[in-house]
């Protein structure tokens, strides 16, 4: 790319899991000449590839952005490394690979909340749409479509027996946890193809790379939005220090997610006016709720070795093992090689009063202190257990105007009364279901949070802030609202308020958090909201 002031119908802002979506999408229309402009670099390095590879792309400049929250009183005042993926495919180039839609209820509560077009009878056609699943075509699936879903390609004796334990509390074995009710226990379903991650860029944008309507950028800073008499016709970015102007004569979409499209839409002066002035910013739309509204689902996580069984942290510390995992990827594209960083979830719920299932465990046949440190010696499992529907809202806003500096991140865990019960009630739930007679051969010995943690409720509220860590996803942060909400930052066709040519479609846009991990959701809202632009483009 030469020269400034290129111009294109549409340019979308970041590649990641919504991005790649809606270059797909929206340059299947032969008119409409699209820009996709993506911070970090091309997604040619081997760990994109192989499933295992998150342990090296997590924490990695190369791949992920690094941000780190504010310290959070909830947690003892730690403060937690935010994982943000950076290259082609954004996060899901770097995340657990877990196929989740979440619950029926979910999409229910959004079109009861004032979005009419978001119950889950206007959602479950773009799920089907979007996937190729191995179940293929049915009520529930779609086949055909270009995410790939599939079964996982290594089975636990261990994580077998924990499924056994959930039945025996009560807690169904199910086959499937995106039919609407994700209520049970199961093997996660994962975006793999043939034992190779399966992310946005795979899926939805290598395919059509070679459309002469749509051009792709990569390692351009998008710094501002350009702005004029209340439209925003292109932004101003740059790449190894050159500036460099696009204008868009239709519409630019923000899809650089909950933390990038917030710093994108502050740095132009769209956000809270008091933040901007202090970040030194001119604010031009006062919208108070802009880096508001930030959830993430947060989770505690319990550690218990066991015997009698083979769990990954032995093989991990065995040459032979480590050559024998090699060998079965090399062979057969199977073995731990092939692993989400969770292979089991159990949803249930935390006490007999909640209407639905508000927990989601993640089960896993190892342990460590923490994501980025070796795997411990000993034998054991990891039982990471989430509050699916938090309460407690944090906040995103930049400091400054300079792209280079780092965003402050809080997401405010445990503030409410509400999740710290269930935060005290998911650590109770997880020692009933190590306590069921299914795992009494393996003999499970509590060391997270510790057999010295009592029961009462301060002690397990203290328990699960020195526990408790992210599971990567933050959404929210510029929320869709209904007809009548006028304070919300978009519609529910994405459009920001206040201004023309201007869309923010990623997981940002998320009114409340889904119950389960989020990317498949945010990869729906991609297809819904390309669908919307090039409805409201024929009008």
């Amino acid at each position: 790319m030469s020269g400034n002031d290129r111009e294109f119908d549409i340019i979308i802002v970041g590649a990641g899991s919504a991005g790649c979506v809606l270059a797909n999408r929206l340059s299947a229309r032969s008119d409409l000449n699209v820009l996709l402009i993506e911070a970090g670099d091309k997604d040619n390095w081997i760990w994109y590839k192989v499933p295992i590879g998150y342990l090296f792309a997590i924490g990695n400049l190369r791949s992920d952005w690094m941000f780190q929250t504010t310290p959070q009183p909830g947690l003892g005042g730690r403060s937690l490394a935010y994982p943000r993926g950076k290259t082609l495919g954004g996060s899901s180039a770097i995340n657990a690979m877990i196929s989740m839609r979440g619950q029926k209820e979910d999409y229910e509560g959004w079109k009861a909340a004032g979005l009419t077009d978001w119950g889950w009878d206007d959602v479950l056609p773009a799920f089907r749409r979007i996937e190729d699943h191995f179940l293929g075509d049915s009520d529930h699936h779609g086949a055909g479509g270009e995410w790939r879903v599939e079964e996982p390609r290594l089975r636990w004796p261990i994580l077998n027996a924990v499924r056994d334990a959930a039945e025996e509390m009560g807690i169904p074995k199910s086959p499937d946890f995106n039919t609407g009710d994700n209520e049970g226990s199961g093997y996660f379903h994962v975006n793999q193809k043939r034992g190779l991650r399966w992310s946005t860029a795979t899926g939805f944008l290598k395919p059509v790379m070679s459309r002469p309507n749509l051009q792709v950028e990569t390692n351009i800073c998008v710094e501002s939005l350009i702005i004029d008499e209340g439209r925003v016709t292109g932004l101003v970015g740059s790449r190894d220090g050159v500036s460099l102007n696009f204008k868009a004569r239709a519409s630019v979409v923000l899809s650089a997610g909950s933390i990038g499209s917030v710093q994108i839409l502050q740095r132009s002066g769209i956000g809270p006016g008091k933040r901007l002035q202090e970040a030194g910013i001119w604010p031009l739309v006062d919208q108070q709720l802009i880096g508001a509204n930030l959830q993430d689902h947060l989770q505690q996580r319990a550690i218990y070795k066991v015997q009698n069984t083979r769990t990954l942290n032995e093989t991990y510390h065995s040459v032979f093992g480590k050559a024998k995992m090699a060998l079965d990827y090399a062979l057969f594209r199977k073995g731990p090689l092939t692993m989400a960083p969770s292979q089991v979830g159990i949803f249930t719920r935390s006490d007999p009063s909640q209407t639905r299932a508000n927990l989601q465990f993640h089960m896993q046949p190892l342990s460590l202190d923490k994501f980025g440190d070796p795997l411990h010696r000993f034998p054991a499992i990891t039982a990471s257990a989430c509050n699916l529907q938090p309460t407690s809202r944090g906040e995103v806003y930049i400091k400054s105007p300079s792209p280079d500096d780092a965003p402050h991140i809080s997401p405010n865990y445990l503030s409410t009364e509400e999740d710290r019960l269930v935060a005290a009630n998911a650590i109770r739930v997880t020692r009933q279901l190590m306590s069921q007679p299914a795992l009494a051969p393996y003999a499970p010995e509590e060391v997270l949070p510790g057999a010295t943690v009592g029961d009462s409720q301060a002690d397990l509220e203290r328990a699960a802030g020195d526990i408790g860590t992210t599971i990567f996803h933050p959404v929210g942060t510029i929320a869709m609202g209904g007809t009548s909400d006028f304070e919300s930052p978009l519609d529910q066709r994405f459009r920001v308020r206040g201004l023309e040519g201007l869309r923010v479609i990623d997981a940002s846009a998320m009114p409340r958090i889904t119950s389960g991990n989020t990317n498949t959701p945010t990869i729906m809202m991609a297809d819904r909201g390309a669908e919307m632009l090039l409805e409201d483009l024929k009008a």
